[in-house]
């Protein structure tokens, strides 16, 4: 079963390297047919052809369009993104440096928005269509109806200033302790957690009132088997697959969304550093940003297929 496991994750592995590749490609296409000239944004107002020329041949624009892109791709495998023109400082250490910032802010929101989805929908699902399943519902559609940035705002608004329970901005790294890192990030992890603990809550009502439905559930129901531990033991498993698929779609959709929230809350994240390469025409460090997100999409992905190997071994064998 081990070895199946590791072939099956291997599998995915190699499927994830194309997946990379081409999205450094297009990346590399897509900058090249902006019309916006990354020279004359470095090189401010009224520049003359001279200074065009020379930040041009800096940033290696004035080269073919694949021996630029082979050289980045060389030297993007050995983990060097290149200098940023902006700030002067090597993308790969700049990036690992809020890569962290940004994965523990999406790892707090998705606790929260597994703990709100599956709460809601496991008691939507055993109370199916009853005043608490209509309830359970009306707070999820509520819930998708709040983008990122606006419960961002409503939270700020109720428990950073009316009731100041939390600081409205900044942030505590987990180095700084646990309570600190907590009172910083509990808001704009909320903020992310919301419209993602609502696709949970409705994919979890809808795995688990099919799952109750099977004849096996029956048969434990007929055993004298309690509810809990029929859907602790039995339907819990077999409903989970569809719930991940959601899971690893939501997760992903959080790093989209920590572009927005960083920002409001002034996090200096990978949100932060999008928005401002952006801005600057930092291509360099756009360049580097989108490998990393890439990087942990596939990762993300990938443990989403490892988990549809453990949810269902017959996958396993394929």
């Amino acid at each position: 079963m081990v070895m199946r496991m590791i072939s099956f994750i291997g599998k995915r592995l190699l499927l994830a390297v194309p997946t990379i590749v081409l999205v450094t490609f297009l990346v590399f296409l897509l900058m090249e047919l902006s019309p916006t000239d990354p020279a004359a944004t470095l090189a401010g107002d009224n520049p003359t052809p001279e200074r065009l020329a020379e930040i041009r041949a800096a940033l290696g624009l004035d080269r073919p369009f694949w021996e630029r892109y082979l050289d980045w791709g060389a030297a993007a495998l050995h983990g060097d993104f290149g200098v940023s023109p902006i700030t002067h400082q090597a993308v790969t250490s700049d990036l690992m440096f809020r890569l962290p910032i940004t994965v523990s802010l999406v790892v707090l929101a998705l606790f929260f928005a597994v703990v709100m989805g599956v709460v809601l929908g496991t008691v939507a699902a055993l109370n199916r269509g009853g005043a608490v399943d209509w309830a359970m519902n009306a707070i999820a559609n509520i819930l998708l109806a709040v983008p990122p940035f606006v419960a961002a705002i409503l939270l700020v608004l109720f428990f950073a200033i009316l009731s100041p329970a939390f600081p409205a901005t900044g942030y505590a790294t987990l180095s700084d302790g646990i309570g600190p890192w907590l009172q910083f990030s509990t808001l704009p992890a909320l903020s992310l957690a919301t419209i993602p603990g609502a696709l949970l809550a409705r994919q979890v009502r809808s795995a688990l009132v099919d799952t109750l439905e099977e004849d096996y559930i029956r048969t434990a129901r007929a055993k004298g088997l309690r509810r809990g531990a029929i859907v602790a033991k039995h339907a819990a498993k077999n409903a989970a697959p569809p719930v991940v698929t959601v899971l690893g779609l939501v997760l992903t959709s959080m790093i989209g969304g920590a572009v927005v929230v960083e920002k409001i809350f002034a996090i200096p994240g990978l949100g932060s550093v999008s928005v401002d390469s952006v801005l600057n025409g930092d291509l360099v460090t756009l360049q580097g940003l989108i490998v990393v997100v890439a990087l942990v999409v596939t990762a993300v992905n990938l443990a989403v297929d490892a988990s549809y190997g453990y949810f269902n071994p017959r996958l396993r064998a394929r």
